[in-house]
């Protein structure tokens, strides 16, 4: 382990702590002046974190240990994925001990804790959220594998950093292949991170909501750590589709000075992702929760046409 790869890969970290609320903050911002309201101001995710942190944790009396720890795994999920993804150098250490495949499996983690802690009370809203939340990532993981082995496929590793190293490095080219993959990946982004037009993260409608019904039962601290861990995922998947699909910017391991110019190109990227999902937002509807299956279908089918037009063209 080098210096400056321990300095990118606490780099990293840090950012992804720091900037995650902020890109939830600036969706939200984004998505009320599109919808011609004013909304809520860009640093306020992290006015509810601090005010959560604050408040007292009040438990159900039939909550078992498990319930109290599930917020904490699923953080410490959210945090490591992060800590994988290379959104600011290839110079990861961590990066070593995971690849592409070890990430979706971390996601897969926390959504088993999420859903096990929802149940655990015994309300009919958690067994709800669980059940759909379940369904959810039954269909949504096999498409993001895809995409990811659609990566792999071109670099000839499921390394993420080596991924991003070789896609970095070729030509400016379309590739059709990566093509059908990203909007694959971004049909999958949706799902997985309860965004419209599979969940409303604004919804209050117990028959309409996912993730809501998950957390219903939480408060205080255990509540603050699911709403970062859940900021946390939406950075981890921008960054994921940002590292594959835009890769240019990103430092490489011979090269630590370039963090310096990494940093705003990470947050000009974030910035303009950030503005594109929001669009896309306002200007869909919500879907019955019926059709989703049809959705989630529709981008692994994608991302397969994805592997097989590399397969066989080459591209």
């Amino acid at each position: 382990m080098t210096l400056s790869g321990l300095l990118s890969q606490c780099l990293a970290l840090v950012l992804a702590l720091v900037l995650a609320p902020l890109l939830t903050g600036w969706v939200n911002q984004w998505r009320a002046w599109l919808q011609n309201r004013s909304g809520p101001g860009l640093l306020q995710p992290y006015r509810m974190l601090h005010k959560l942190f604050n408040k007292e944790s009040v438990l159900a009396e039939s909550a078992s240990p498990f319930f109290r720890a599930a917020p904490y795994i699923i953080f410490g999920c959210m945090t490591l994925a992060c800590a994988i993804i290379p959104m600011l150098s290839t110079d990861l250490p961590l990066s070593i001990a995971a690849d592409a495949i070890a990430l979706v499996g971390l996601f897969a983690v926390a959504r088993v804790f999420l859903s096990l802690a929802a149940m655990d009370i015994g309300t009919s809203f958690g067994s709800l959220g669980a059940r759909r939340e379940m369904l959810v990532g039954f269909l949504a993981e096999p498409a993001l594998l895809a995409v990811l082995f659609t990566a792999s496929l071109i670099a000839n590793s499921t390394a993420l950093t080596t991924i991003v190293t070789s896609l970095a490095h070729r030509e400016f080219a379309i590739y059709p292949s990566l093509a059908f993959a990203g909007i694959a990946f971004t049909f999958v982004s949706f799902a997985e991170n309860a965004r419209v037009p599979v969940d409303n993260p604004a919804t209050h409608l117990e028959l309409t909501m996912i993730h809501e019904a998950l957390i219903l039962e939480y408060s205080g601290r255990h509540l603050a750590l699911i709403e970062w861990a859940a900021s946390l995922k939406l950075f981890a998947y921008s960054c994921i589709g940002l590292a594959i699909f835009f890769p240019w910017g990103i430092a490489e391991a011979e090269a630590p000075l370039a963090l310096i110019f990494a940093i705003p190109a990470l947050v000009s990227k974030l910035a303009i992702g950030g503005f594109l999902l929001a669009l896309i937002e306002t200007l869909s509807a919500k879907m019955r929760i019926f059709r989703v299956p049809e959705f989630l279908a529709s981008a692994f089918m994608l991302a397969v046409i994805g592997m097989l037009v590399h397969l066989l063209l080459g591209v």
